[in-house]
């Protein structure tokens, strides 16, 4: 059994009064992928006619088997003597393949019809993150103190947009969804589609927000390509494609910053480099400051803290006393000096015991009084913390007991 594709012109001759039955689909539109055309006694007389209208492709089931198939518009006479024709266009591979394989278990005992596919581009379909989505925004870029590398920075996004597919491979599609349904619509599986596009669209935006593309956060709509792309290159909707269908398009329509990630754009923006809001300190930086400013009972030590971070830093906030910055750490070291001021005024220097006796710096011998005897040395004064009056080494650069710069 088979189809032959009927003359030209055959539909308005007289070859038209010789055919038996017609089975045809009128246009499936935009809402139908599949419908099931058959004769009031299930069964398709030798001679009847198949015809196949733009967009379509006709499939002929005949008890449990796929027998012919064709995705090339015309008219096709079915003839029972004949072996499979394929035309088929596109679909040539995935057509005899469905000749050889395609069987349903439990058909009745004889059963014909021709399922027609919607094979156009369904367009029109909505999508849209149900939750804000992370993403790293590179055109607003910020350093790591740490390491002086820049980074992004992260937002939470919401997009809108719109999607359109096609069936690619008839036999998935029906042995995966339509099975042998009268018709199936589109609104059969969109809802179902809608969370995988979504799914798809999450993957694209983690490639998309990479050092490797650096797409900023506002220019994602311009992106259709490149999201087509990247989603082609690493099969994110393979679980779409597995039910024999391919997107075709992808569109964002609108990208929407939730409050917090707009209130991050907005102070960067307002401020004069990456580490300033508002003229105000940003980050852990930042707190730091202030802590160590606002710390009366250990400022010197608060500040230290502030100090070596800065050197792990590798010396990002060197220039710190000039720019943006200057207000800010003047601000910052008068509050210092001030709680310093008032720590001194507390604290009870240690009264540094008397030595008896002592090394002499420069014969090496040992000595008592002031002065030594044989070369005249004065004796080496003990070194204590100017803060908090601790004695310590010569060796000592910040005071073991307060913090403070020796």
């Amino acid at each position: 059994m088979g189809l032959i594709k009927a003359a030209v012109g055959a539909v308005s001759s007289t070859l038209k009064d010789q055919w038996k039955e017609a089975l045809r689909c009128e246009d499936m539109g935009n809402e139908i992928l599949m419908k099931k055309v058959t004769t009031p006694t299930k069964v398709i007389t030798n001679k009847s006619t198949v015809i196949v209208g733009p967009g379509q492709c006709a499939v002929v089931y005949d008890n449990g088997k796929i027998i012919d198939a064709t995705a090339e518009e015309g008219v096709y006479t079915f003839d029972t003597s004949s072996s499979p024709s394929f035309f088929a266009g596109q679909f040539g591979a995935v057509f005899k393949e469905m000749w050889q394989r395609f069987t349903y278990g439990g058909a009745t005992a004889k059963e014909q019809a021709v399922f027609f596919f919607n094979i156009k581009e369904i367009i029109g379909n909505k999508f849209g993150t149900p939750a804000p989505v992370p993403y790293q925004d590179w055109s607003h870029p910020i350093p790591n103190q740490m390491t002086g590398k820049m980074l992004p920075l992260r937002v939470e996004v919401k997009c809108f947009g719109k999607y359109t597919f096609r069936i690619e491979n008839p036999a998935l599609f029906m042995s995966q969804i339509a099975g042998m349904a009268e018709v199936y619509k589109k609104d059969d599986l969109v809802e179902q589609m809608r969370s995988e596009v979504i799914a798809s669209f999450q993957n694209v935006l983690n490639e998309l927000g990479t050092s490797a593309h650096q797409i900023p956060v506002l220019e994602l709509p311009s992106q259709t390509d490149e999201i087509k792309q990247i989603m082609d290159e690493k099969v994110f909707d393979e679980p779409i494609r597995k039910r024999g269908i391919q997107l075709e398009g992808f569109a964002i329509e609108s990208v929407t910053l939730d409050d917090e990630s707009s209130k991050k754009i907005d102070q960067y923006e307002l401020g004069s480099n990456p580490y300033m809001q508002q003229g105000k300190l940003v980050g852990s930086y930042g707190d730091a400051v202030v802590g160590a400013a606002n710390n009366a009972n250990g400022a010197a030590n608060g500040f230290m803290g502030v100090g070596m971070m800065n050197m792990a830093s590798g010396g990002v906030m060197s220039g710190a006393a000039q720019g943006p910055w200057a207000n800010a750490n003047a601000e910052a070291s008068q509050q210092i000096a001030t709680n310093a001021e008032k720590t001194q005024e507390n604290v009870k220097p240690n009264t540094v015991e008397t030595i008896d006796s002592w090394i002499c710096p420069t014969c090496n011998a040992t000595r008592t009084g002031k002065f030594c005897p044989e070369c005249g040395a004065k004796k080496p004064e003990a070194k204590v913390c100017p803060v908090c009056g601790k004695e310590v080494s010569d060796s000592d650069k910040f005071c073991p007991e307060c913090g403070a710069k020796l």
